[in-house]
Order: structure tokens, then sequence, then C-alpha cells
């Protein structure tokens, strides 16, 4: 089924009009997106964002008529740099909006090097290094990085919930790892002790050996799992009998869990979070921008509101809107203008304003929720907490944070940093 819609959703973008042609006075962007994976269901929301957004400005920018092309990716690196070449070199696009998971964007930083004179605006894509290590000067990232969405979480269950003790699942790959980071060095520093560490490789549906594993004496579970991934361990920590309350990362209590069929979700009820948004937000800028998607997309097409991913690659693209406009669609001169425009753009999204540090790296909001019952009997989430003008060093010194090392397996040193370390 997944390879189905991959090829579908390829033939598709070789039958775009002039989608192998440049054409004056014509604007074409490249949508890179995973379609197929752990994540094709977020990919896909990711996909109608960026029509959605573009729709706005009816698909013209600066007298310029906007064309997209979509290149479907598998979240693994080497497919994404082949698709991304594909799109500049036989696509002839003049710039990119992607990817969409944590390894990607790594591989699209080095890739962006090699076509200095196009621009690469994030999809959603949140591993740290991406814009942290050697960044690329012509890749942005409009959205905030996973150990950014990891802030303020461990404040509050350490703090508010009294969860003083914990074990942690986590995805094995660089996203896993930025996530984790964010979540444990803001428990850590609240007194907060991780007891035991588990990580699970991307894709992987048995998690029998790990829930086998998970320690009776302590507060809660941290999961740091999203998409297919997590409703799988649900299904089978439910059949397990599994009791411990559970924490979730950024990506495990998004729409594209909460919505899956069956009950195994519902172990996720009173489970906090953290992440770029809440549900319930009650600001007129989150509101309408739920209201235009529920309102443009069928309801059997579409999440009950937008996910983390549609968000992203909604909020790329009203930023790539935007700097188009104040470049009056100038491209010329290896998008000098549109890139001058990209660099100190201040951006009204629906999660309030973004901006940029000197690694085109977003400061921003971070939402608490917890998952609770929802209106129509299924789940959602309520907002219990945020926190504003997250930075990208989580509030401390460049050389404090380069201090706690790159996301890892074993960072960060939770002991040092309940010291005061």
């Amino acid at each position: 089924m997944r390879n189905s819609l991959l090829g579908a959703v390829a033939v598709a973008a070789l039958m775009l009009p002039g989608a192998a042609f440049a054409q004056s006075g014509t604007i074409k962007i490249g949508i890179l997106v995973a379609l197929e994976g752990a994540f094709a269901a977020g990919g896909q929301d990711g996909v109608r964002n960026v029509e959605l957004a573009l729709k706005q400005v009816n698909n013209t920018i600066g007298g310029k008529n906007i064309e997209t092309v979509v290149a479907p990716t598998d979240t693994k690196p080497d497919t994404t740099v082949r698709m991304a070449r594909k799109l500049i070199e036989q696509d002839k696009v003049d710039f990119i909006i992607g990817p969409l998971s944590g390894s990607e964007g790594i591989a699209m930083r080095d890739f962006a090097k090699t076509i200095p004179d196009k621009v690469v605006i994030n999809g959603i894509s949140g591993a740290l290094e991406t814009t942290w290590v050697d960044p690329a000067p012509n890749f942005y990232r409009f959205n905030l990085d996973g150990a950014q969405w990891g802030y303020g979480l461990g404040t509050y269950v350490a703090k508010t919930k009294g969860w003083k003790k914990v074990a942690t699942i986590a995805a094995d790959y660089s996203f896993g790892y930025t996530n984790f980071m964010g979540f444990a060095v803001d428990y850590c520093k609240a007194g907060g002790d991780i007891v035991q560490r588990f990580w699970q490789p991307l894709g992987q549906a048995d998690f029998a050996a790990i829930i086998a594993q998970l320690p009776e004496n302590v507060d809660a579970i941290y999961l740091g799992l999203g998409g297919t991934d997590a409703i799988n361990f649900l299904n089978q920590y439910q059949q397990a009998g599994e009791k411990i309350r559970l924490i979730g990362g950024t990506i495990m209590a998004d729409q594209t869990v909460l919505t899956a069929k069956g009950k195994a979700k519902d172990a996720l009820k009173g489970t906090p979070t953290s992440g770029p948004f809440a549900i319930d937000d009650p600001s007129p800028a989150w509101t309408s921008y739920v209201k235009l998607y529920q309102d443009s997309i069928p309801a059997a097409q579409r999440f009950p509101t937008p996910s983390l991913f549609g968000l992203g690659y909604y909020v790329a693209t009203q930023a790539a809107i935007k700097g188009l406009e104040a470049a009056g669609g100038d491209l010329s001169d290896g998008q000098a203008k549109f890139k001058a425009a990209l660099n100190k753009l201040q951006l009204d999204s629906p999660v309030g304003k973004i901006t940029l540090n000197e690694n085109r790296q977003a400061t921003g909001t971070v939402f608490i929720t917890e998952v609770v019952d929802g209106p129509d009997g299924g789940l959602t989430s309520k907002m219990v907490g945020r926190a504003d003008n997250v930075t990208q060093t989580l509030g401390m010194s460049t050389e404090q944070f380069k201090a706690l090392g790159l996301p890892s397996r074993d960072v960060v040193d939770c002991a040092k940093l309940r010291a005061g370390g």
C-alpha cells in the first residue's frame, strides 16, 4: 500500500505542468517529504499544508505563478539526497522545502552546501546537528529543533507531577537523541533521575524485549517514539498489561497517533508531552489556522486538526512566501534578495512569532500539554503550560551547551546536571 502511494505521488509529480522545464514568470518549489515509512501519514499532511499555504496567495507571488514538484522519500538519508538532486537537476526547481525526518535534515545540510545558489527551507526535521554543527549558509529552519521541543516538559513532570524517577525508551537515531536530550536536560536540572535508557531502531515493530525489561520502581516511562512505531509500542504495552505512567516525546501524542484506529492509544490518557503547538491554544493565530485547515480540506482527507508535520511544512511555506514577497519574486544573483529577506524575517506564524539565530535556526514557543478525552469520543490534548523564546541552547550560553556534548545515547549526564554541573 505504501509503495503504491509512493509510486502514485512520484508519477503525479512527473505529470505536473512544466515539471521538466523552468518557465519565465514561474517559480518552481520542490517539496521534499517522507511519504513512506513510519511517518508517511505525517508526510501526507505536510504536502496538504504546503498546498494550503500557497492557496492563500492564489499560487502567485511577486507576479509569478507558483508550481510545485513533490519528491517522496522514505526517511533514509541516501534516498533524500537522491530525490533532492533530482529536484534540482531534472525538475529544475528554484528552491526546496523539506525534509521531514531528523537524519534527512543532516543529509540535506550537507547537500545544500553543493547548491549554494539555491535556498533550502527545512520541512519539519528536528535533529540538532542540522543547524548546530557546521550549518549550511543557504539552509533555513523556521521550526524549533527536537531539543527545543523537549524543553519545559522535564520541569513540568518533576515539579508539577512530582515524578522524580523515570526510565526512557526513544528512537535510536538523530531526532530521537535530540528530542530526548531536550527533555533530559530540563528534567535532570529540575531534580529528576533517569535510571535506565532503552533505544529502539526507527521502523522496528517488535517492542516485546524492551517492555519485558522495564523497571517497576519508576514513576513513569518517557517514550520518544512516533508514527507507526508509537502505535505498535502502545499496542504491545497494553497487551503486556503494563500500567506505569507515560511521558510522551514530541511526536508521541501527535494527531498521527491520537487518531490511530483501535484502543491501544488510550494508554496515552493523562500523558504529558511537549512540542510546537497545543490543540486547544486559544490564540487567534492558531484558531484561524485550524479553521482554515478544516474548511479547506475535506474531513475524510485530513486529521481533525493539523499534525505536527503539517504545521511544520505550513510554517516553512509561509516563510518562503514572505521571503519571496520581500524579494519581489527576484531569484537572480544566487537568490541574494531571497536569502537576505529570509535572514531578517520575523515570521508571525500560527504558533507565534518565530525569529532566526545566526545559524538560521528558529527561536520560538514550546507548549506543554496532556492527553485527554476529546469531545467526539477520541483523544485530544489540553495545554498545561508553555515556554516562550526557547533558544537552540535552551537558555544556556554557547559554551555551556557545547559542554553537554552532541545528542547521542549517552548524552546527557543526568547526575552531573542534577548536581548543578
